[in-house]
């Protein structure tokens, strides 16, 4: 006997097998304050039932495999261990900057996550080392002690310690741990080079903290099941599941409590792998719809997907792990009608308590559970297998109350289209994790399982085109099953960087063989033979430049060198070419870490059989009859699962039963059982469900949310390409591009979460194209642009533009806009202060045809690159661009074959009025009336200063006015923005006051006029230079509209941003001889403050919002002649005020290069500090220095070819957010707060 177990928040679920085959599923009540105990009431349900006492079902039992959510909601709860983070000196704040990035570009209002470890609790150590594992600076032992006394002090009970660089070389932090156990000799210690041990010191420094935070409460909760079963038996028998899906003894499992995290979602994932493959499905979707969400993961020749990398509850998680993508889509998510008419389904969720209406537990909003028990898919009184029933009537005043009488549609109708909706986002969900992985969902099963997953399954299965639905009997319960057929698992890892054809394969192969040695050690401590071990070889590979890398299998270690490198490339070549649609075949390709994996399989299952009822014939002239909607009322057969007998074949529409699974089919699907219990269900005539064409298809809302959601899906899935096969660093690491989708007339109609001052500029770039080219445009044609006086913005962003035709006709164009490192000029980096004219600042690109007909024109790409100091990475930067709307064109001619071009055309149509409408309603909330703001940037890098933007705004009913024409007149340098720049901030603006869940789309802009007269700053003419437009003058736009807004809306608005810090350095590394422009995107500065929430730490300038990610320094180090001496937070940066602005960053930097180098600097706010709002203080003002041979020189925002010697430090400190209201009016406790943790000085 053998058992699973699997603990949830609501229920303890746990399967048991036994010798003579079949399973069990029992189900008991969690217990949160100790889940052990609700662990051994099941374990005595178990030994209940099979009639013998607890100690002898323990005696008798073989193995138990547990799974639990005690990490998880340690960490969502925010109630793990009093952790202290020991790191080295300069950089202790790494973890609360979260390198810069925040999650809604969009939302300037939403509160900041929270940091795991206070600020007073994470102390900087004198000591480093260098990128290559040399000592830099000894640890400072005598300073490490005093430290941990002053610690203890405060109480705390876990540390973890990470040093730059430890990966490869982990002394000092041995040394630390050795002076740790001597102050804490009990104390919980996570060290980040065993944690993980690769380069990029925020993924170590994260996941770390992360383990010592939620292991000492797994810990105790794994020593209290350990003392339980050493009182009734033999803890020995007990695994732990891993979120990577193996299993690992207690021991280990507490140290890396972080492996732990998602182990309930990996056992899900493994059972659902053992299902489909004793069928013969080796690559199938595993679908697990819960109450509040739904988890996918991707199983391909019978394993799961495993990543590297998640974020859970704003942390990253860098580890091996099940690869699931989690939707806010369950049983219990909250169904709205938006403010333009459009239906939502979720991610709010109704939870369990109080629920769905229909719980009747005092919950009002409707939900998916509410929608399916109104038509008829649920019964009322077997929710559950009986143990609850539930009230239709509640259901149906929800839904008319909430969704049919706003929408105007009938009860039925409105909870149809609730079930469309959510079903549509799962489906989207799928398409967006296969495609990612360059996979085509529609070549695969689908298995599905959890509680609501059954009503849903073969409609989602229908819309992403899966012909085939698995529903095992174990449905219910799967994770508990999974985790019986998980495996003994340890997965090592080990920064190794080399390019491959430099690789000395004896060294690499020696590093390898070390961690198969600990594994097998392990292994064979756990009673495994050498002959059931299994060991696999991979490595993390990028080409040269790039910031993310692909997984790729090792050859055979035993082929000689020459061959081994050539089967190598091969793998990483095509592995790349399927993610991304192309490879770099003469790119150099870096190796970045190695791994094993290193396993044992546990004893095979036979889980044939059945406990439940014995089979009996059926008869469907006796079936029980319920009225049911799918697609019309009709009367459905209700068949209890148990009592289909094996092999027969049964048509829908059908409703199956069993005691905690309902599943639903249609017309279009037949179903049989097979020996196991597991429900085979085929789906027919995959025709569109949406074609039905017309004009009403345009003003139905349910069709409306099912298009836009997937037209995102399209726009964010381009970005994701982007990211991960650009080549430069200011756009595989930093992130500044867009993507976006424009109709044939150039309208907006869906984006990629990008950068937002881009975003509204891109129909202009259209336009450009169309106005050029005219009835010139075929099919496979590309064109690309920067020119700012003919549909660009700056002459850096290149857009790359693939229009997309049917059947002749064009329907679409998909944009993406980048910043590229370099495009020639008078200077380095795209940026020249030095610029009187547009000419001096670079490569400038009228609307060009790049690919003719599906040809690349490369003499004329050749042409371009010739005139770029970096040629590579401007083609590579190309190639992603191109990658990038590439797959766009492939997905939108998908949606145009699931619709007709017609009916899709009057479907976007409604998307945009449909968004017009939640414009105009917000705005019509707002007081009519003329208000004006001002705001003032530096100066012009030549003789302007103190240069005025001034916006009057003018609300009238639903719509509003910016006027800019008070405004400067355009200035000599590179701060003036042409039209299309100057319309997108201005969109931007109002998006930032807007509810954060209005699309951005052309439909947003309806409401809204802009007027700037041209001659103006805000409206140059050529040949102005205008390269630094899409930061100043846009910055002072925004901040112009927010201070005009401000007494009229003061909810809506922000107190200043930290302005732009930036520099750019060029030289030559001595290490390999090369060229290098480097762009500085550290120190993030901070943001302003709003009311009810303090400004966010370290997310830079309101037109990103957070959406530039700062470089990791140990990369930095690793790729250019930098040393970076600190970054951290700038204390008192920030403005005070009720509300305190968000902190600004320090960071100093050493130049290592060959020779001199030379430095720009291209920013603004060294005179103009973020505002203050209400009485609030406006942040400190940016500040640049370069000291060389001691001595110090400030230097200004707009400087050129300044001499930077080795040796020479760079210091930056960038501003902190203005603070809103007034100062005395701050909480008592948030002074404390800030005092405690040096945010302010005391």
């Amino acid at each position: 006997m053998r058992i699973g177990i699997d603990v949830g928040g609501t229920f303890t679920d746990l399967v048991v097998t036994r010798v003579e085959g079949g399973i069990a599923q029992f189900k008991t009540p969690s217990t949160p304050t100790d889940p052990s105990i609700g662990v051994f009431r099941g374990l005595a349900e178990i030994s209940e039932t099979y009639g013998v006492t607890l100690d002898q079902l323990l005696l008798d039992v073989e193995l138990i495999v547990h799974g639990t959510t005690v990490a998880t909601n340690t960490l969502v709860e925010r109630k793990g261990a009093n952790v202290a983070l020991i790191t080295t000196s300069g950089f202790r704040d790494l973890l609360e900057m979260r390198e810069g990035l925040k999650e809604d570009r969009y939302n300037l209002r939403m509160a900041s996550v929270e940091p795991l470890i206070p600020r007073y609790l994470r102390i900087g150590i004198s000591e480093r080392v260098k990128y290559d594992g040399s000592v830099h600076t000894p640890l400072d032992v005598e300073s490490l002690r005093k430290t941990l006394l002053e610690l203890k002090d405060e109480g705390v009970e876990s540390l973890a310690v990470c040093f730059l660089f430890s990966f490869i070389n982990p002394d000092h932090e041995l040394k630390a741990e050795a002076e740790i156990r001597k102050v804490f000799p009990d104390a919980f210690v996570s060290l980040s080079h065993e944690v993980l041990p690769q380069i990029k010191e925020f993924d170590r420094i994260s996941t770390t903290a992360l383990n010592a935070y939620v292991g000492p409460e797994l810990g105790k909760y794994l020593e209290n099941l350990q003392q339980r079963m050493v009182d009734h038996g033999d803890q020995r028998k007990i695994l732990i599941i891993q979120s990577n899906g193996g299993s690992a003894p207690i021991e280990d499992s507490i140290k890396f409590a972080v492996r732990s995290i998602l182990s309930g979602p990996a056992g899900g994932a493994k059972g659902a792998a053992k299902v489909a493959s004793s069928l013969g499905e080796e690559n199938v979707i595993a679908l697990d719809m819960g109450g509040t969400s739904t988890d996918i993961s991707i199983i391909e020749g019978g394993r799961p997907h495993v990543a590297n990398e998640k974020f859970e509850a704003g942390w990253k998680i860098s580890v091996p792990m099940i690869d699931i993508h989690t939707l806010g889509a369950g049983g219990g998510s909250i169904a709205r009608v938006d403010i333009g008419g459009v239906l939502r389904v979720g991610p709010d969720s109704a939870g369990a308590e109080p629920g769905p209406a229909c719980y009747g537990l005092g919950g009002e909003d409707p939900t998916v559970t509410d929608a399916a028990l109104l038509l008829g898919l649920l019964d009322e009184t077997s929710f559950l297998g009986g143990k609850a029933s539930l009230d239709k009537n509640l259901s149906e005043q929800a839904i008319k109350s909430k969704i049919a009488d706003p929408l105007g549609l009938s009860i039925t109708d409105a909870a149809e289209g609730i079930l469309r909706v959510v079903s549509n986002s799962i489906a989207e969900g799928i398409r967006l994790a296969s495609v990612r992985k360059g996979l085509d969902p529609r070549e695969f099963s689908m298995v599905a399982f959890g509680g609501a997953a059954g009503i849903l399954a073969n409609q989602v299965a229908r819309e992403v085109g899966i012909h085939k639905v698995l529903v095992p009997q174990a449905a219910p319960v799967l994770s508990a099953f999974g985790m019986l057929t998980s495996e003994l698992r340890y997965d090592f890892s080990q920064a190794y960087s080399s390019g491959l054809n430099v690789l000395d394969l004896e060294k690499m192969t020696s590093r390898l063989r070390i961690m198969e040695k600990q594994g097998k050690d392990q292994l064979r401590e756990n009673g495994v033979t050498d002959e059931e071990i299994n060991v696999e070889f991979s490595a993390d590979m990028r080409y040269l430049d790039q910031i993310y890398e692909v997984t790729v299998p090792i050859p055979d270690l035993g082929l000689d060198g020459a061959r081994f490198k050539e089967e190598w490339a091969d793998n990483f070549h095509q592995r790349f070419e399927e993610l991304y649609s192309y490879r770099q075949s003469d790119q150099e390709i870096r190796l970045v870490t190695l791994r094993v994996t290193v396993s044992a399989p546990l004893p095979e299952i036979d889980d044939s059989g059945s406990t439940g009822n014995p089979v009996v014939d059926l008869d469907q002239d006796d079936a029980v009859l319920r009225q049911v909607y799918i697609g019309s009322w009709e009367s459905v057969p209700v068949l209890k699962s148990d009592s289909i007998p094996i092999g027969q074949k049964i048509r829908g529409p059908a409703i199956i039963e069993s005691e905690f699974t309902t599943v639903v089919l249609n017309q279009f699907n037949e179903v049989t059982k097979n020996s196991d219990g597991t429900l085979i269900i085929r789906l027919e005539d995959l025709v569109s469900d949406g074609s039905e064409g017309g004009v009403a298809a345009g003003s139905d809302p349910v069709t409306l949310s099912v298009v836009e959601n997937r037209l995102e899906s399209i726009a964010i899935e381009m970005m994701d390409v982007m990211l991960r096969t650009s080549m430069s660093q200011i756009l595989n690491s930093s992130r500044d591009f867009s993507t976006a989708i424009l109709d044939s007339k150039c309208r907006l109609i869906a984006q990629g979460e990008g950068i937002p001052v881009h975003v509204s500029a891109l129909p202009i770039a259209g336009e450009a194209i169309l106005n050029t080219f005219g009835a010139d445009i075929h099919p496979g044609d590309m064109f690309a642009l920067n020119d700012p006086y003919n549909g660009g913005s700056h002459l850096p962003d290149i857009t790359v533009i693939k229009p997309v035709f049917k059947n002749g006709e064009l329907l679409f164009l998909s944009v993406n806009r980048a910043h590229h490192s370099d495009v020639g000029g008078a200077t380095h980096g795209g940026y020249n202060p030095s610029a009187t004219e547009i000419f001096h600042e670079g490569l400038r690109i009228p609307p060009l045809r790049i690919h003719d007909k599906g040809r690349p024109r490369d003499d004329l790409l050749a042409m371009l690159s010739a005139n770029v100091r970096l040629p590579e990475n401007f083609l590579g930067d190309l190639n992603a661009q191109i990658g990038s709307v590439s797959t766009a064109e492939r997905r939108i001619l998908e949606l145009v074959d699931h619709y007709d071009a017609g009916t899709l055309l009057d479907i976007i149509d409604g998307i945009l009025s449909a968004t017009e409408r939640q414009v105009r309603q917000f705005i019509s909330d707002w007081p009519d009336g003329v208000f004006k703001g001002e705001s003032h940037i530096d100066d012009d890098g030549f003789d302007s200063k103190m240069i005025p933007i001034r916006a009057e705004v003018t609300i009238k009913g639903d719509t509003m006015k910016i006027d800019l024409s008070g405004s400067s007149p355009q200035v000599t340098g590179f701060i003036n923005s042409v039209y299309a720049n100057t319309r997108s901030i201005a969109h931007a603006a109002i998006m930032y006051l807007a509810p954060y869940d209005v699309a951005k789309n052309e439909g947003s802009m309806g409401p809204l006029t802009v007027i700037a007269p041209r001659g103006l700053i805000v409206n140059a003419n050529p040949p102005a230079p205008v390269c630094m437009s899409t930061n100043h003058c846009a910055e002072e736009i925004i901040e112009a509209v927010f201070k005009a807004l401000a007494n009229a809306v003061p909810a809506a608005v922000n107190a200043g941003f930290s302005r732009r810090l930036r520099y750019a350095i060029t030289g030559t590394d001595p290490r390999t001889g090369r060229y290098f422009i480097w762009h500085f995107f550290m120190a993030r500065g901070g943001g302003g403050a709003s009311s009810g929430n303090d400004g966010w730490t370290g997310v830079g300038e309101v037109n990103v919002a957070g959406g530039i990610r700062s470089p990791s320094v140990e990369v930095t180090e690793e790729r250019f002649p930098l040393f970076v001496v600190n970054h951290e937070l700038r204390p008192d940066s920030a403005g005070e005020g009720q509300w305190r602005g968000g902190l600004g960053a320090e960071c100093e930097i050493i130049y290592e290069g060959e020779g001199g180098a030379l430095m720009n600097t291209a920013g603004d706010g060294v005179v103009v500090p973020p505002f203050g709002l209400f009485g609030g203080s406006p942040g400190l003002p940016h500040r640049y220095s370069l000291v060389s041979k001691g001595e110090e020189r400030v230097l200004g925002s707009k400087e050129t070819g300044i001499p930077v010697s080795p040796g020479d430090h760079i210091i930056a400190l960038s501003s902190g957010g203005g603070g809103y209201g007034d100062p005395k009016k701050r909480d008592e406790n948030s002074l404390i707060w800030d005092d405690k943790n040096g945010y302010v000085s005391s």
